[in-house]
């Protein structure tokens, strides 16, 4: 790293920490309205955080929801243009009772910072304010970059989509840069470059217009708790694919290279089995567990019920049975079309002779694939090549970020996920947690970025 710069982090280390713990005592939760006068503090306060960094400009954005926080460092027409994503909201508390420190009131204890948002996202998109800082104060900055902080992210990013729609002009770059993913570790390295997309319909089967007596009924009529039951074990055949017609029409496969690259990646099968309490892995026959788990698709029933299921004997053939299926999707499938497959294969196999079958779709959002022979990509694994030691390993996460994938549908723009949590940082839970480490690791290895970036943009 430039000397001028890592001096600069040195001594400001502290400062960026205390900064830090007066954006975490914020409580800008989201999903609560009772937060709603939190959610405009904090856009407020990341809007001058901003301007302190040295943007030349920083503004609130309202929206029909929560406001958008926009800023900008323009250096040179000629100089490419990375756009920072990250989000100010953050989860609920609840349970309360189960936090060993205040939510809003971050410490540091045992190496790590404690508190709602330390990693998700405030902490990780804190690092990028701080190294730009750096970078401008030191006279090092080498790419134009952008900010685009929403307050939405964990009630869905509505407000965000139409927002960039009606935004474009001023939103474009060569890549969208995001801290919102973790690492394998901090002895394995990784950028995620892959993320599932989603299909989620709930099913409801409907026979008899009421209960009926099992003993008065059984045999005669159709059981809808069966035929849900049937119809839901038919979607998946001996051989773990998905009998869907037409699913897998548009699945991009991997090269064998790629396959080879992705089980690169440091793995134990057995740890976890035993950490889920299951005696072996099972899923889609030729291929790992790790392909399972992040570059194919799937197809899991999330819940199911019908009938009786209080306590004691109630012999009855039900009425309805219900079930919510998730589907997550990988690169090439679009969930709408995915949606309307699943219904219609769901409404030809029901039972034509007594069960009316109504699927309601609930969500969905498109998968996303970066590149990894992208100069961005490379950008970002030069840079934590040069932090941590060792080349990043390219890893595709089972889960799904809906909002990168309409990055690049709306703005036309490929994201690269730098992520520096941990999966031991218990987000979304109570004690929340950060890694002092991974923090100041992070700082270090975003200017490496912006180096190597406007290095491959010449």
């Amino acid at each position: 790293m430039n000397t001028l710069v890592s001096a600069y982090l040195e001594q400001h280390r502290d400062r960026f920490l205390q900064e830090l713990f007066d954006y975490l005592r914020i409580p800008s939760v989201s999903s609560q309205s009772e937060h709603q006068p939190d959610i405009q503090r904090c856009a407020e306060w990341l809007q001058g955080a901003l301007l302190k960094a040295g943007a030349d400009l920083a503004e609130i954005f309202p929206t029909a929801g929560n406001p958008i926080v926009y800023g900008e460092k323009i250096i040179s027409p000629q100089a490419p243009t990375v756009l920072v994503y990250g989000h100010y909201d953050v989860m609920p508390v609840d349970p309360l009772e189960l936090w060993n420190t205040e939510p809003f009131e971050p410490v540091v204890r045992d190496g790590k910072i404690w508190g709602r948002g330390a990693d998700d996202d405030k902490g990780q998109a804190f690092m990028h304010v701080k190294a730009v800082e750096a970078l401008i104060a030191t006279g090092q900055l080498r790419c134009n970059v952008k900010f685009m902080f929403e307050g939405e992210e964990e009630i869905g990013s509505g407000s965000l989509t139409t927002w960039c729609a009606e935004h474009k002009d001023m939103l474009v770059a060569d890549v969208i840069l995001v801290s919102d993913t973790s690492l394998l570790g901090m002895d394995t390295p990784s950028i995620t470059c892959g993320l599932r997309g989603l299909a989620f319909v709930e099913v409801e089967a409907t026979g008899p217009n009421r209960d009926l007596h099992s003993g008065l009924y059984g045999g005669a009529v159709v059981n809808p708790v069966n035929a849900l039951c049937q119809m839901i074990g038919s979607l998946t055949d001996a051989d773990g694919r998905i009998t869907i017609p037409g699913f897998y029409d548009d699945v991009q496969e991997f090269s064998a290279a790629e396959r080879t690259e992705i089980n690169a990646a440091p793995f134990d099968e057995q740890a976890f089995v035993s950490a889920i309490g299951v005696r072996e892995p099972r899923g889609e026959k030729g291929y790992t567990t790790l392909e399972r788990k992040g570059i194919r698709p799937t197809l899991d029933v999330c819940g199911i019920w019908g009938g009786y299921t209080g306590e004691g004997a109630k012999t009855i053939i039900p009425s309805t049975a219900h079930a919510k299926v998730s589907m997550r999707l990988v690169a090439g499938q679009d969930f709408h079309k995915i949606t309307r497959q699943f219904v219609e294969h769901m409404e030809r196999i029901a039972p034509q002779y007594g069960v009316t079958v109504r699927c309601t779709p609930l969500h969905g959002g498109y998968p996303y694939v970066a590149p990894t022979d992208s100069a961005a990509y490379q950008a970002a694994a030069r840079a934590m090549e040069d932090t941590f030691g060792k080349r990043p390993v390219p890893f595709y996460s089972g889960g799904s970020i809906p909002i990168i994938s309409t990055f690049e549908r709306t703005l036309g723009i490929k994201s690269i996920l730098m992520g520096f949590g941990l999966d031991t940082d218990a987000i979304h839970s109570p004690n929340e947690n950060y890694p002092l480490e991974n923090f100041y690791r992070g700082i270090e290895t975003i200017p490496l970025f912006y180096h190597y970036f406007a290095e491959n943009h010449r």
